[in-house]
């Protein structure tokens, strides 16, 4: 009876991870993206002062974006932990899924930053110094790398269709 009950809250398990598919994943990306961006705003804004959010202006703007943008990401991180909680009440927390998804908002985060932000729109770079391509250069392959990490974490939790149309499901 007792092996009956554990088989059935796995299969509830099993399910539910299914169901909740799309908000481990988003979960995990609101997550990441907090923490990048966080990570950034904490080191590379207020510990080495390489650059503000917005540095096209005069440094009380650039520290009122720094504000915002610190905001920004707490609110992305605390909704992240939000569905997070939401998910292991619901018994959906699809861990392998979730830290794709950690890895994939962090990247995308990363890559957006290094090209938009800071090559197409300029309004900042990461450090203003005469080889400024090499940090570029860092700072997108780190990204690419969490991008890599994430897409494999994910494609490892995706639904597997087999032969007969039933479907298998990764127990990670």
């Amino acid at each position: 009876m007792e092996k009956d009950t554990v088989n059935s809250n796995q299969a509830s398990k099993q399910i539910n991870r299914h169901l909740y598919s799309r908000r481990n994943l988003w979960s995990g990306i609101l997550f990441g993206l907090g923490l990048i961006a966080f990570f950034d705003e904490v080191v590379f804004h207020q510990l080495l002062h390489w650059h503000h959010f917005y540095d096209l202006s005069t440094t009380s703007v650039g520290l009122i974006s720094d504000g915002l943008f610190h905001a920004f990401s707490w609110f992305a991180t605390i909704a992240g932990l939000f569905l997070f909680a939401d998910l292991r009440r619901r018994n959906a927390l699809w861990v392998t899924r979730w830290w794709g998804g950690v890895f994939l908002g962090a990247g995308v985060f990363q890559l957006y930053d290094g090209i938009i932000q800071h090559k197409v729109m300029r309004i900042h770079q990461i450090r203003y110094v005469e080889n400024v391509i090499v940090y570029d250069i860092i700072w997108n392959l780190f990204a690419v790398a969490l991008i890599i990490v994430g897409v494999i974490l994910t494609f490892k939790t995706r639904r597997k269709e087999t032969v007969g149309g039933t479907v298998s499901n990764d127990p990670s």
